[in-house]
């Protein structure tokens, strides 16, 4: 009988815990961290739900959900997790450019088509990203593949982070995915103290013409125009780019409105549960609790913060350009964070105008920086 209690009490996650698993018992606590910001703070719940449960999951010690299959001479002799089943959607690139599809059938790229200039500012907003990577490259903890799949945070593009980790180092999956998608949910905090510090109270108080109507014309032509030369230039980010355009294309369209709703909602968030738990996975004791992890999210934050500050000094230098036609501020939306860093713009604006309404010149170069951070992941790709 007392052997039997020792077997069971040995084949518990809590013996393994106490024996020693405390790596896990901190990713676990973290885990419960991301469950107060998504729930109690809202800190883009639909994202951090399902990578802290993620989390939460992989970190109970022989729980085996994250274990591979057992093969031996070609024949499966044990059956893997299911979470290791769920992670091949990642691995496989299948997950991201799923959910770039939901996004195309969400997204407005009306602003863009109205105002082509705030390219420009989406493109700008890129520096972040090569800004990161240089820093990082020249750290002895990361090689030129890591130091690629860190910059990218500062696309603040979670998919596009983890399509292009998983290509350059999936090893650093954990904690790229999870500091892209922490800072996303933390545009509202970042962003404000940037643009306050580079802009003065004159330049937030700048109100900008109304866009023109954009036709349907356009806006059908837009995805298609798109997808050829980005195409031609850089194949490598077909898989996002393609989808992105396609999903929007389907929206522009008219003509399925069923596929249109189907993507856009249904598609998209039962994706996001899966990236999500995916990706939450891979943030176990062992890979997660290192010293490079706290760099990487460091790094992060310098991304995020230099991508927001490019964006908006570039929008300062349009402003002298254009003799004060274009408030600077918008430059902060050129991170591919959507609708948020319009948002902030926005609010940015009402905070010193009540009726300085900048929401949808803010939208141009927000949707301009989903196309350039996935431009400048395929640049990535094809450097390495």
């Amino acid at each position: 009988m007392i052997d039997l209690l020792r077997e069971f009490w040995n084949s518990t996650g809590l013996s393994e815990i106490l024996a020693g698993s405390w790596r896990n018992l901190i990713m676990i606590l973290i885990a419960f961290v991301l469950f107060y910001l998504a729930i109690a703070r809202k800190f883009e719940p639909y994202l951090l739900i399902p990578i802290a449960f993620g989390m939460f999951l992989a970190n109970f010690p022989l729980g085996g959900l994250i274990n591979p299959p057992l093969v031996d001479a070609g024949e499966v002799k044990e059956a893997g997790g299911l979470i290791y089943y769920l992670q091949q959607g990642v691995k496989l690139g299948i997950y991201p450019a799923l959910i770039f599809l939901g996004i195309g059938a969400t997204t407005d790229f009306g602003p863009l088509i109205a105002n082509p200039k705030s390219l420009l500012l989406g493109a700008a907003a890129q520096f972040g990203i090569f800004f990161t990577f240089l820093g990082a490259v020249l750290l002895p903890q990361f090689n030129g593949f890591e130091a690629a799949s860190i910059g990218i945070i500062g696309g603040a593009d979670g998919p596009t982070a983890i399509f292009l980790t998983n290509k350059l180092a999936p090893h650093l999956l954990g904690p790229v995915s999870i500091a892209a998608y922490s800072y996303m949910a933390l545009v509202p905090v970042i962003q404000p103290p940037v643009i306050r510090l580079l802009t003065t109270k004159r330049e937030r108080q700048i109100r900008m013409e109304q866009l023109r109507e954009v036709s349907k014309l356009e806006r059908i032509i837009f995805p298609i125009a798109v997808t050829l030369i980005v195409l031609l230039l850089v194949p490598s980010c077909a898989p996002l780019i393609g989808c992105l355009m396609l999903g929007n294309l389907i929206k522009e369209s008219g003509v399925v409105p069923k596929l249109t709703e189907t993507a856009g909602n249904a598609l998209l968030y039962i994706v996001t549960i899966l990236l999500g738990v995916s990706v939450g996975a891979t943030a176990t004791g062992e890979r997660f609790l290192q010293v490079e992890t706290l760099l990487i999210i460091f790094l992060g934050v310098v991304a995020f913060m230099s991508a927001t500050a490019a964006g908006v000094l570039f929008g300062k230098l349009m402003c002298w350009i254009t003799k004060g036609k274009v408030n600077p501020m918008i430059g902060a939306a050129g991170v591919s964070a959507v609708p948020m860093a319009a948002r902030v713009v926005h609010l940015e604006g009402l905070r010193e105008d009540p009726e300085n309404y900048l929401l949808m010149h803010a939208m141009g170069p927000n949707v301009a920086g989903v196309i350039g951070s996935a431009i400048a992941a395929g640049a990535f790709m094809i450097f390495f």
